[in-house]
């Protein structure tokens, strides 16, 4: 079993109450609050050899708004802690990066903390609202709804590929150092339909992520690879490199139609597991503790 699954069971089992995890965002319904938070480590999440420290504070930004958005909220708040070798001109940069992607969301960083340490580490807590909006959830696919996405898979995983093998800049390493997102599409499903639905975004993957939808709803997932929208013909990397952040999404036939952006990639049946082409699909993801 991943490592991660292990820890979140034992984590679950020691709590006395542990009914706002599962998903990516905690739902605080008393207060239409959506709230996420994700650590970045330097060598394990990125690398100086790859980034700037802009490029690395846009990119924790839109990881975290990514989680926001997969979640129907509209993303509002948002908290930094940061710990590493700090001098004044790291956090000039970095602190540019934060501000010039906060400013395109429409988001306030509203606190944080800095402590020294040997290694940059990104601790962000992002705060999203939900008021009048439909959320998701992991546990809402159902059988005969349509599985469908928007965006591309394995560019980012592309990207980092090309930057080790010495490459400095091509349209594949942009979209890994700035992967786009799709807020107007996921406010448009969380503000448009009303039955439940399942939406996540692929960052450890678009198989991790349908693995993750078909095992908290129950179902099976059947995905044609060849309607996965793409522009490597690696599978490898198409299923399983991850970070590019697009919404998947598990919506009944109806609701699909009601969103003229969104591809259809497969379907939700009866059964368990994730299936390619008809062929089922053992456990493959990012292993965050290997």
């Amino acid at each position: 079993m991943n490592k991660e699954f292990e820890f979140l069971k034992i984590i679950s089992d020691a709590l006395t109450s542990s009914s706002y995890l599962g998903d990516d965002c905690a739902y605080l319904d008393e207060y239409k609050l959506a709230i996420s938070k994700d650590c970045l480590i330097e060598d394990v999440h990125f690398s100086f050899s790859f980034m700037t420290p802009y490029e690395i504070a846009r990119k924790a930004v839109l990881v975290n708004i990514s989680d926001i958005l997969a979640s129907g909220a509209e993303p509002k708040y948002i908290l930094i802690g940061l710990s590493g070798k700090l001098n004044k001109k790291f956090i000039k940069e970095f602190y540019l990066g934060i501000n010039d992607t906060i400013e395109k969301y429409n988001i306030k960083l509203i606190g944080g903390d800095l402590t020294k340490a040997d290694k940059l580490s990104i601790s962000i807590t992002i705060l999203g609202d939900y008021k009048n909006r439909n959320v998701s959830s992991r546990k809402n696919a159902k059988k005969d709804y349509i599985v469908a996405t928007i965006g591309e898979f394995g560019s980012s995983a592309k990207g980092l590929e090309d930057l080790k093998n010495g490459l400095k800049d091509n349209y594949f390493i942009e979209y890994h150092k700035n992967p786009p997102l799709f807020e107007k599409v996921t406010s448009k499903i969380a503000t448009t339909i009303k039955n439940p639905y399942a939406m996540m975004d692929s960052s450890d993957g678009l198989f991790d992520c349908l693995y993750q939808i078909a095992s908290k709803s129950k179902v099976r997932i059947d995905i044609d690879y060849n309607l996965i929208p793409k522009k490597i013909n690696d599978k490898n990397l198409v299923l399983f490199g991850g970070e590019d952040y697009c919404p998947i999404i598990c919506l009944s036939f109806d609701d699909f139609n009601k969103i003229e952006e969104l591809i259809k990639i497969g379907t939700v049946k009866k059964g368990k597991g994730v299936y390619i082409n008809n062929k089922k699909i053992e456990y493959r993801g990012f292993k965050h503790f290997e």
